[in-house]
């Protein structure tokens, strides 16, 4: 079976977070977790009580953010790909400088050494000069950067709806399968890609 690792960051946005491990049950994946001590903050004081319990249900297995020593710290480790949802700017200027202090920024080196893809949720707004050039060097050493803007054009008819559709974008673009995000049609209307 394909294994992911998920890595939950401090930014606001933990609902991505559970959507992205929703979503990559739901196709099959299995779930290598590793939340931050922001991300296990803003799990709580966003997602409300079972929110934390029910990402880590859907995990296959969950490391420690300092447990730097982990499978998944290693390029041997067999894994498709990483998706850092909420992915906060410390965690880009880690990745973006090749900081590996913890084991999301170390996974997520390992997948930009390995040529796996790396997709980061970026929140903050408005951005600074520090954060772009940072998305930049990060972009030029392989991740990708998926700032969580919904799809308008979809008319999502709840917060939820546009989540979701969010989460399936960043799955797909791990190339793991048949992409599951609803397209846009120039007939406009939205339709299975």
């Amino acid at each position: 079976m394909t294994r992911v690792v998920l890595g939950v960051s401090g930014a606001s946005g933990a609902q991505l977070a559970l959507a992205c491990a929703r979503d990559l049950a739901r196709r099959g994946a299995l779930l290598d977790l590793v939340v931050s001590t922001g991300g296990e903050r803003t799990l709580e004081l966003e997602g409300g009580e079972g929110a934390r319990s029910e990402l880590s249900a859907l995990a296959a297995r969950e490391h420690g953010i300092a447990d730097v020593g982990a499978e998944i710290a290693s390029g041997s480790s067999a894994v498709a790909g990483m998706i850092v949802a909420p992915c906060s700017m410390r965690t880009l200027g880690a990745i973006a400088h090749g900081l590996d202090d913890n084991l999301l920024t170390r996974a997520a080196s390992i997948q930009l050494k390995e040529r796996r893809p790396l997709v980061l949720l970026v929140r903050e707004a408005p951005l600074s000069l520090i954060h772009l050039r940072n998305m930049v060097q990060a972009t030029e050493a392989g991740a990708i950067i998926l700032p969580p803007v919904p799809a308008f054009y979809l008319h999502p008819v709840s917060l939820a709806d546009a989540v979701a559709q969010i989460a399936a974008r960043a799955v797909d673009l791990l190339r793991l399968g048949e992409a599951q995000a609803r397209a846009w049609s120039p007939q406009g209307s939205a339709s299975r890609a």
